[in-house]
Formats: structure tokens, sequence, C-alpha cells
């Protein structure tokens, strides 16, 4: 690992392991002024600091079927092959099976586990087998939903079954007017589902299938009234599937209420990715910290690097300071409309940036490729968000690192 103010490899943090109160100070201050105070849970600095553990020691898990052996139509198994996946992931393996066999199911499973291709195969194969059928997906945010529709794009290639995307910060008419075609999937987020029902312009009571993907991460954000609401509009008899890192007490009474009998499925194995190296850099009394960030953005293995700030406002911040000095930034935050939060997603995800300055709306559920490094610039105010926020960085078997400034 290169950063400054840190023991290279070290385990184990340079001071005592005091509580430190994860968000204590606000973004940045490098114009004087008084510092906005922040208030978070208390996180062990020690928590940041882990070394990564080599891909040979770990046990490769070994599924119990290949995407052959499943009980879906050739078409989409076609497709599966045409995107070369062959094995499924764990959580594809253990769920597909219960979802085809129409039970109601709970997936938890941390982030980057395949999710998404766990419930979008097997209500496909339900679709093309009765075209009648239609799928809610309710996610929290635009940048997911997206995500999603690509995928099932990829999985129903030529199948010619309509999906729509709804979501806040994008024009509501062309939502409309594309509703109004055919279509059999639509993936929304929770106010703008909300919106267009009580516009009258999406009736869920034709809806047999429902999907809330990131269920955890709709708590967090304060969505769950909205969800209940969607939850109580859809048809009674249904098929209803629950994705999440984690079971809070209101997520576990929502399953109650809504949820038939579920089979209960969990791949967590550990609160980090064995193969992300995590650690600290320690910025000094008097040390301007962007020049420290710069610093470390400087070195020639920091090739592709996602920045959390905590703040919309420091994001962007943050991103025009290192554009200024000769960084290739953009900046993704909830006060970006969706057109310009798109684009800054595809110019990161294709390599035209090199760095990209992000709010939590893009820790959970977004699939970027080869990112080596996430740099937390602000503490996160939870531990499970610092999980979800490194988590965009050694997938798909590749070592990837961390650091958290304190």
């Amino acid at each position: 690992m290169h950063s400054r103010n840190f023991k290279a490899g070290s385990s184990r943090p340079t001071r005592s392991r005091a509580p430190f109160q994860g968000g204590q100070k606000n973004s940045f201050n490098n114009g004087g002024g008084r510092k906005k105070r922040f208030t978070g849970n208390y996180i062990d600095i020690s928590r940041f600091i882990n070394k990564a553990v080599p891909q040979v020691a770990e046990e490769k898990y070994v599924p119990d079927t290949i995407f052959a052996d499943f009980k879906v139509e050739q078409s989409i198994k076609n497709n599966i092959a045409l995107r070369k996946f062959e094995h499924p992931t764990p959580i594809q393996d253990k769920t597909i099976p219960h979802i085809l066999a129409g039970k109601d199911l709970i997936g938890l499973a941390n982030t980057g586990t395949g999710k998404t291709g766990a419930f979008l195969i097997p209500m496909l194969d339900k679709i093309i087998k009765n075209p009648s059928e239609k799928l809610l997906v309710v996610v929290p945010t635009r940048e997911l939903a997206i995500q999603i529709q690509e995928e099932f794009r990829a999985f129903a290639a030529g199948l010619r079954i309509g999906s729509v995307v709804v979501v806040g910060g994008a024009n509501i008419r062309t939502q409309i007017e594309c509703l109004r075609s055919r279509y059999n999937v639509v993936i929304g987020t929770p106010g703008r589902l909300k919106d267009l029902i009580q516009r009258k312009n999406l009736h869920l009571n034709s809806f047999a299938n429902v999907v809330l993907d990131e269920a955890d991460r709709m708590l967090d954000m304060g969505f769950m009234p909205d969800v209940r609401y969607l939850l109580s509009l859809v048809a009674p008899k249904r098929q209803t599937l629950f994705f999440s890192a984690t079971l809070a007490p209101e997520i576990e009474k929502l399953i109650q209420e809504f949820l038939n009998d579920p089979i209960k499925i969990s791949i967590k194995t550990r609160e980090t990715s064995s193969n992300i190296d995590q650690d600290v850099v320690r910025v000094k009394p008097g040390e301007d910290k962007i020049e420290v960030l710069q610093e470390l953005l400087r070195k020639a293995n920091f090739s592709k690097v996602l920045i959390f700030s905590r703040t919309k406002h420091g994001a962007e911040k943050l991103s025009i300071i290192l554009g200024k000095n000769g960084f290739k930034a953009q900046s993704i935050h909830g006060d970006k409309s969706h057109a310009k939060r798109q684009k800054a997603l595809k110019l990161f995800k294709e390599n035209y940036v090199e760095i990209l300055v992000a709010t939590d709306v893009a820790a959970r559920g977004l699939d970027i490729p080869n990112v080596s490094h996430v740099i937390n610039f602000d503490v996160p105010a939870t531990y499970d968000d610092y999980v979800h926020r490194i988590g965009r960085t050694g997938r798909a078997g590749k070592t990837g690192t961390a650091l958290t400034f304190v």
C-alpha cells in the first residue's frame, strides 16, 4: 500500500485504539470559519485497518449447479452463455431454485455477490412462461435502478420483453409515456413510484411479483413508509423477494407483514471482503487534507479511484479542486441532475475520468469495474456504511485498497 502518515502494510494502528466518532468533523474546511459538527456512530479506528488475505488461501466456492442445470427457458440460458457466465454465484446457486418454485424469499448477501441475477433470471423465466406476469423491482437509488435495467436487457436480449425505469430526478413525462407502452417489468425508486401511482399512471394491482433490493439501504434513507404503501397495493396473491445485506427489526416487521412463509438464504461470510487492503491515512494538525489526498492520487498505482465525501457540497467542491489541479475527476451526488449523474458514472466506468467523488448514494449496489482504490475522505457515519463504500473495490477476485482519512 502507498499512503502517507501510516505504516505500509501495517495490520495495527500506530496509536491507541480509542473509539473514533464516525463523522466527528465536517468534510473539509480550508477557508477558515467554523466547522459544522456531525454526530455519527463511534467506530474504532482499528476497524479501518485490515490486510488483504491472499486469494490462494481462500476456499473456493463450489456451486451445486451450473447455469445450464437450472430449469429455465433455453433462450435465457443462451443469453447467459453469451455473457460467458457458467457457474452461478453462491447467492444465485442457493436462491434461484426456490424462486423458480414460487417461494417468497429473503436473500442476505454482501454487496457485489450477484443478487441482481439471482432474482432476474427466475423472474424472466416466469414472464416467458406466462406473458401476463408483471414484476415490480423497488430500489433505493436511481443508479441501481438503471443498472438493474441494463442487467435485465442483457438477460432478456431478443425476447421482446419490455422494462421501464421510473426514478426521481428524471423527466416524469417521459416515464409516463413509457408506462403507456407494453411492459412486464417496472424498476423504480419508492418516491417516484408513489408519485406515478397517485397520478394514476401506474396501477400495482396487476403486479404479482415484487422484489425489494437493498432493503436495508431503503430503511437508512427513510423509505420504509413508501415501501409499505407500495406493498399494500400489489396483488394479494404474489411472490415477494427481499434482498438485503442486513436485517434490521423494522425490515423483519415488514417481512412478517408482507411475506408468506419465506425461505431465508444467508451467504454473508465476513463484514468486508478478504481481498481488500484496508488502512488509515493520518492527517497531522495543521496539514492541508486536500494536499495529503493529492499526494496519494499522484502515485502510479492509484489508477481508478472512488472518493467518498459525507456531503453533497463537499463532493462537488472536492471534485472541482481536483479538476483545477490537473486530475480527471467527476462528482456524483443528490444535487446533480439525473442526466449529469449518469454521465459522470459512465465516464468513470469507461475510464475517461480516473476519479469519482461521491456521497453515499454511490456506495451500494453499483457494479463499477476495476476500482483500484476507495478513499474515505470523510469517515462514514456508521461501520455498515463503511462496509458498503469499500465494497466498490476488490471485486471479481481482484485485490483492492481502501484508505480512510482520520
